[in-house]
């Protein structure tokens, strides 16, 4: 009976981020498609949604606008989305049957929201999330991976807007603290790992790669990577 509010929230949040990117397309006059949903029989129903930039970019400011205006746009509506949902979970004893029980992890932003609505949880108790809480978190899942400064991801479009051909260093690096985490940490992030290293090395230059950022966008682009960080879980299911 809770798949409509799942269904409806989790398309609310990914529509908001890709409506992100194509409004900044238009106002920067780059081609691009309008967002589409990409269904598939995942852990979140769905593989996301997309829009498609068939346009030059023509410059920095316009690629750093484009690149932050995505998670933004997800996030505005995956904070209130995640207190509606937690304001319907509870907090129930963890099954005794461990091997039915999947937990998730939490990033640092959900579970101050967690602890803010639902208070400390006992030892040996969980939040049972609503699925419209579930929704939230893979908002902020989505968001985390999104921001991650590598290659033509979201965070890749801010790091090279904020340095240009240095942000190969940021990449190089970022990719390879991650398939520490994938190797180390948890292995399920190998894919993403392994596609990382296919294709997270370089990013495409806008036409003109030399206008600066201005202050209020540098500041933005730090504030980026704060999000990222608040966002992010190491480790996202606990079986």
């Amino acid at each position: 009976m809770n798949g409509p509010g799942y269904a409806i929230s989790i398309m609310v949040i990914l529509f908001a981020h890709e409506m992100g990117h194509f409004i900044m397309c238009r106002k920067y006059s780059v081609d691009a498609t309008w967002p589409y949903f990409l269904p598939f029989p995942s852990f979140f129903g769905t593989l996301g949604a997309v829009i498609k930039m068939k346009g030059h970019i023509p410059n920095k400011r316009a690629l750093f606008d484009i690149g932050v205006a995505g998670p933004l746009g997800g996030l505005i509506f995956a904070i209130p989305i995640t207190l509606i949902g937690l304001h319907l979970s509870e907090v129930q004893p963890i099954p005794k049957d461990a091997a039915s029980y999947l937990g998730l992890g939490e990033p640092i932003l959900f579970s101050f929201f967690s602890k803010m609505m639902l208070g400390e949880v006992s030892e040996g108790f969980d939040i049972i999330l609503n699925p419209i809480a579930f929704a939230g978190w893979a908002g902020f899942f989505v968001t985390a991976l999104n921001l991650m400064p590598i290659g033509q991801l979201d965070g890749g479009h801010v790091i090279y807007a904020l340095l240009g051909k240095h942000s190969k260093i940021v990449y190089r690096v970022g990719i390879g603290i991650f398939c520490l985490f994938a190797v180390f940490v948890f292995r399920g992030w190998i894919l993403i790992a392994v596609l990382l290293l296919l294709f997270g090395f370089k990013h495409p230059p806008p036409a003109d790669p030399f206008t600066p950022l201005d202050f209020k966008r540098k500041c933005l682009g730090v504030l980026m990577l704060i999000i990222f960080l608040l966002c992010f879980t190491p480790i996202p299911f606990k079986i």
